[in-house]
């Protein structure tokens, strides 16, 4: 009863309040409440997929900016259509059964008029149920292809390989790649120490053949020189008459004779040289 007494006077206070006019209040409020959940938001770079509780997902998606929905009916659920960047860990083995551990980049974006579709198909975890996987697979179908030591060399391949995989498998998804990167590449220790070795050796190799080609350089030299002279004394010989030696032995003479007693005087041609 006592309940009864407090239920009366608030009524009869908030009779006094509106003057007996309650019932336009509530219809305003409810209204105010009504109008307030008939529109939502969807922001810059999101698409607005349409849930129905009766209905499940509409197709067809909502632009950015204040969007209509049908109250308690209705919920609009934004869906990012901007290009996202995911970091996916991925391990393989190559086609000589090299363990290979790698770090993939992937930029990528959903399609904007599929984004109703990505929800009813995946839902709003597309990146955990489809993208990280299909990282892994492609990687290693691609590692399969080609031996430890040319996923090093032959890097933009192995690339371009896996980035091709990935947009098979992301595609028919509604998921676009717009760009892939092999961030890095990791090989077991004993992998690695082969590596260095080989680069070891390769650098020895070379330089040995470098020091040969010095040695065969210098040879060559050595000969081309002595073949020179020899040809110099040759060409020397056969040109050296006996009036050209007396012809320089003349211009080497001083014209003082020597004064050692007893011994030869050189004997000069004075005919030969005034043309007698």
């Amino acid at each position: 009863m006592d309940s009864d007494i407090e239920f009366g006077s608030v009524r009869d206070m908030l009779g006094r309040v509106f003057g007996g006019g309650i019932g336009p209040i509530v219809v305003l409020v409810l209204l105010l409440f009504l109008g307030y959940n008939s529109f939502q938001i969807v922001g810059a770079g999101e698409r607005g997929v349409v849930f129905s509780t009766f209905g499940g997902v509409q197709a067809g998606v909502r632009g950015e900016g204040l969007q209509l929905k049908v109250p308690f009916i209705q919920t609009i659920i934004p869906m990012d259509v901007r290009i996202n960047k995911a970091e996916t860990d991925a391990a393989a083995s190559s086609k000589d059964l090299q363990t290979v551990e790698s770090r993939i980049a992937l930029n990528y974006h959903i399609a904007p008029s599929e984004a109703w579709r990505i929800y009813q198909e995946v839902g709003t975890l597309y990146r955990e149920r489809l993208i990280d996987p299909s990282v892994q697979e492609a990687v290693k179908a691609a590692a399969a292809q080609f031996t430890a030591e040319e996923l090093i060399t032959r890097r933009a391949e192995v690339s371009e390989e896996i980035k091709a995989m990935l947009t098979g498998r992301l595609v028919p998804h509604n998921i676009v790649v717009d760009e892939f990167n092999i961030v890095d590449f990791n090989f077991s220790s004993v992998f690695n120490q082969a590596i260095e070795a080989k680069q070891t050796a390769e650098q020895d190799a070379l330089r040995a053949e470098r020091e040969l080609d010095r040695v065969r350089i210098e040879a060559e030299q050595t000969i081309a020189a002595a073949q020179a002279e020899a040809e110099s004394q040759r060409l020397q010989r056969e040109t050296l008459t006996e009036e050209l030696l007396q012809f320089r032995a003349i211009e080497r003479w001083d014209g003082v004779l020597p004064q050692v007693v007893g011994g030869a005087v050189p004997f000069i041609d004075i005919g030969a040289m005034s043309g007698k």
